[in-house]
């Protein structure tokens, strides 16, 4: 069982747009133990909406038999700032006013993050980290750190992600804030404010999430259903269910931060960021990925100094990431 964790930094944290947070705290959970020597950390970065407790979206790869298994490593993920389970985000109280940020909450990029992940890290006193390991958004901020501090990592595992978010991507997370826009609620200050509009955003995201086959091995009707298809249905329970979870300003929030990610801002090249990592590098794609496809997993691998590629088949789309586990762990057998 994973052990939770808060740490506040209670110090001025500036922002890399411009702005602050006169202080924030970072919810993190642990498994394992930290062993004498201190060099078997696995730092994990979870996705968009994923929490610190990497049993709940990712057991498969943190289990006794898997290859990052805590018996042998001590591993760490922490709630990226901005989020909702745990960490500093649009509904925490701002200590200026007593009053809940809302929509004054300030615009945090992934650099953002990663530097709060960091200031963890030397609170906690971790030195060295032996992998960092992130899919998606998750691995963006992996690549984003081992950039940022090229000294602590020995290794940086990076599934379906990419250096810099694309056009593509970018215009599938306008697609669903623009939902969210339409919610008349959006404007008030209070914790389900634009709620409706997120359910429609998660179901137009999962458009990008998973692919044709899926849907069509999981949804498909016998020839004579002429409404309330499954692939209706689905789609509401899917946005139904992030809603139970989640909020739209940090829906927000956190997909603006996304569509930030550009390794090479501020280090002239993107190209000339990646060759800053010391880091062994492992990237693995999903042959199925629309929204961060092979090519992009490609390009890292050509551009970072002792890397590995691998690819993944499924038919999940985007989130074979966290389906396929099975596969995953079997791909960093041979190369561990």
């Amino acid at each position: 069982m994973a052990e939770q964790h808060y740490w506040t930094y209670a110090e001025k944290f500036e922002l890399e747009k411009g702005g602050h947070l006169p202080e924030f705290t970072m919810s993190y959970s642990t498994l394992g133990s930290l062993n004498e020597a201190g060099d078997n950390v696995v730092w994990v970065c979870h996705a968009l909406t994923g929490n610190s407790n990497v049993l709940d979206w990712w057991p498969g790869l943190f289990e006794k038999n898997s290859v990052l298994s805590p018996e042998k490593y001590f591993i760490i993920c922490a709630n990226m700032l901005g989020g909702c389970y745990g960490s500093t985000g649009s509904l925490s109280i701002n200590p200026k006013t007593n009053q809940k940020y809302y929509h004054s909450f300030p615009f945090l990029t992934n650099f953002d993050m990663v530097k709060a992940f960091d200031l963890l890290r030397e609170g906690l006193g971790i030195s060295r980290i032996n992998t960092v390991i992130g899919g998606s958004m998750g691995g963006q901020q992996a690549l984003e750190w081992c950039i940022y501090r090229p000294e602590i990592f020995n290794n940086l595992i990076g599934l379906a992600t990419n250096a810099a978010h694309s056009p593509w991507a970018i215009a599938f997370n306008e697609s669903q804030r623009m939902a969210i826009q339409t919610d008349p609620s959006w404007k008030e200050s209070n914790d389900t404010a634009g709620i409706v509009g997120m359910k429609t955003a998660r179901a137009i995201a999962l458009h990008s999430y998973r692919s044709y086959d899926i849907y069509k091995k999981n949804q498909a009707e016998d020839g004579h259903t002429t409404d309330d298809f499954r692939a209706s249905s689905y789609q509401r329970y899917q946005g139904d269910k992030l809603a139970n979870r989640f909020n739209a300003f940090t829906y927000w929030t956190l997909s603006k931060a996304m569509d930030s990610h550009n390794v090479g801002r501020g280090r002239k090249t993107v190209e000339n960021a990646l060759s800053l990592i010391k880091a062994d590098c492992h990237f693995i794609g999903i042959n199925s990925d629309i929204l961060f496809p092979l090519a992009e997993q490609e390009f890292l691998a050509r551009c970072t100094r002792h890397s590995d590629f691998d690819v993944i088949d499924s038919g999940y789309g985007h989130d074979g990431f966290l389906v396929e586990t099975d596969k995953i762990n079997n791909v960093l057998r041979k190369s561990r």
